[in-house]
């Protein structure tokens, strides 16, 4: 993962390796440009030229530059930047699987490093609590957009159940201005008819400094924020509250949690897990 500036504090979020920088200062050296001294010819001395008139400076150029998108600033959220997460762990349905799944009108599953450690036991709750198949797109570190391009990905090969659960969103905390977006784009793919369950997020990485801390749920909070908004506009957009779940037991959440992100095994797993699997229940 490339970083500038300064590193102070690194972290994993979503399975990922997280910098939280400070940009360092470069000085630029100027450039002296030294010409050499010519020698005159003793025995033929040549008579200085005429001095040259200054020629009228003409006025500079301007060129009118297009404003482009301002360029992403490491650690501008305040939470640190996503690096590299494309090599990461994942859990991802074979083919089969996921014809299956669109065959029976199962529940596609789209998630990140929360989902990649709880979702073996989500896929048995669910497929006991429904009788249908699960077909899953779990991948360390991939925010929301990565999450929404596999679903358009399904989409286009297979086809879509009638029920899709997108865990994805924890790692948006790094650029969470963009996670409204993808959420309306999953829900055009989705269409009016399907139901999307999206599990909304908690960070708090208590592992890294106070202002990081305090960036990660602000950041948090805009995204659920984003989520709700999104809720009111769509009605088959249903939120999985694990936020909320949280927040009612703020003195019990290591008992949840290990790190301010990733659940404990096997309460925190358990519990996130029943969230979905009610959600999915009670919307049927």
């Amino acid at each position: 993962m490339a970083l500038s500036g300064a590193l102070t504090a690194v972290a994993l979020v979503g399975g990922t390796a997280v910098a939280v920088t400070q940009a360092s200062s470069e000085v630029e050296q100027p450039l002296v440009n030294v010409a050499a001294a010519g020698t005159a010819d003793d025995r033929t001395p040549t008579p200085p030229p005429p001095p040259k008139k200054p020629k009228p400076s003409a006025a500079p150029k301007t060129t009118a530059v297009p404003p482009g998108p301002r360029p992403t600033v490491a650690g501008r959220s305040g939470s640190g930047r996503l690096g590299p997460w494309e090599n990461l762990s994942r859990r991802i349905s074979s083919v089969a699987k996921i014809r299956a799944t669109v065959r029976g009108d199962g529940v596609f599953m789209f998630g990140d490093s929360i989902a990649v450690q709880d979702g073996p036991a989500l896929e048995q709750l669910v497929a006991a609590q429904t009788g249908t198949p699960v077909a899953v797109h779990d991948w360390s570190g991939q925010p929301a957009s990565a999450g929404v391009d596999a679903l358009a990905d399904w989409s286009r090969k297979y086809g879509l159940p009638d029920r899709i659960v997108m865990a994805v969103g924890t790692n948006d905390i790094f650029a969470p201005a963009a996670f409204a977006t993808e959420v309306e784009q999953a829900m055009k793919i989705a269409g009016p008819k399907r139901t999307v369950y999206w599990v909304n997020v908690h960070a708090n990485r208590w592992g890294l400094s106070a202002a990081v801390q305090s960036a990660d749920r602000a950041n948090s909070a805009l995204i659920n924020k984003a989520l709700d908004q999104a809720a009111a506009r769509h009605p088959n957009l249903h939120v999985v509250r694990w936020s909320e779940f949280l927040s009612a037991r703020s003195g019990q959440v290591t008992k949840y949690l290990r790190d301010g992100i990733h659940t404990t095994q096997p309460t925190g797993q358990r519990a996130r897990n029943a969230l979905i699997a009610q959600a999915l229940g009670s919307a049927e």
